[in-house]
């Protein structure tokens, strides 16, 4: 069962009250989890265990998503902004500097937290932000299409098709590359996230302007990408490491979008190497 936890953080415009969701498990250094857009800290069960025999992990539902609030009403979900959020986050829970790992959106995230030395080491899966204006259209219109579907649909129908292979690969075919390994209940939990996400829009148009042309010096920073990534193609992994001259840039054979899923043991191996 996910805590919740309230702080406060400060913008322009005054203190304002916060609460988010997370799951803790384990015991060692500190890993901060962070899904993608549209998405619940769910994404990360299938690694939970084994990050959890050697870290302690706080996996989280960022502002807006799973169960975790909206930011208020004036707040932006720009990259500064959610970065200074999961900052405070850390303070409230006594995490000093934490590693972080992150996929797409949380990724991006990841990075940008590194980029500020907030956090030890940096793994990023497949993250936002070093699309062409092209590739980001698509990507944007594909999300858009899903955030459709997944509203458009009665919930009898999202279980219905959940139970079968087919139709969990008609549900998550764009983020897995094996659907067919993800639950049906995990299926329609996610679906169903996706559907009441209120902070995906803001999201989407925060994320119009991102290109991430930073160096992250200084930190161990891994990039891992899935080769059978539908979202985000994997070519962006090479102007990642452009970007980053000094991250390991590994692909992940077999894996979509969100590898967590399709490949559990490897995705773990490359959390727990990248912060060792």
């Amino acid at each position: 069962m996910a805590a919740e936890i309230s702080f406060s953080i400060t913008s322009p415009r005054g203190d304002h009250p916060l609460s988010v969701a997370y799951e803790r498990v384990g015991s060692g250094e500190p890993l901060l989890l962070l899904h993608g857009i549209g998405h619940h800290w769910q994404a990360w069960e299938p690694v939970l265990d084994i990050l959890a025999a050697e870290r302690d992990v706080i996996a989280l539902d960022l502002p807006g998503f799973g169960t975790s609030p909206a930011l208020p009403e004036g707040v932006p979900y720009d990259l500064a902004t959610v970065a200074s959020v999961l900052a405070a986050l850390c303070e409230s829970l006594e995490i000093e500097r934490p590693h972080v790992a992150g996929n797409s959106l949380g990724g991006l995230l990841a990075l940008e937290l590194g980029r500020e030395k907030l956090v030890r080491s940096v793994t990023a899966l497949a993250p936002a932000g070093f699309w062409t204006q092209a590739e980001r259209r698509y990507a944007f219109g594909t999300l858009l299409a899903m955030r459709f579907g997944a509203e458009s649909m009665p919930l009898p129908m999202i279980e219905r098709l959940s139970r079968s292979v087919a139709g969990r690969a008609a549900l998550t075919s764009t983020i897995y590359a094996r659907p067919g390994r993800r639950s049906p209940e995990a299926t329609v939990a996610e679906t169903l996230a996706l559907r009441g996400a209120g902070g995906f829009h803001q999201t989407l148009a925060a994320g119009r302007d991102i290109l991430f042309t930073h160096d992250v010096p200084g930190l161990p920073v891994t990039i891992a990408w899935g080769m059978q990534d539908r979202l985000l193609l994997r070519r962006q992994g090479i102007r990642a490491k452009h970007a980053i001259p000094g991250a390991r840039l590994i692909r992940l054979p077999g894996c979509g979008h969100v590898p967590m899923n399709d490949d559990p043991a490897l995705v773990a191996r490359v959390i727990l190497d990248g912060s060792r």
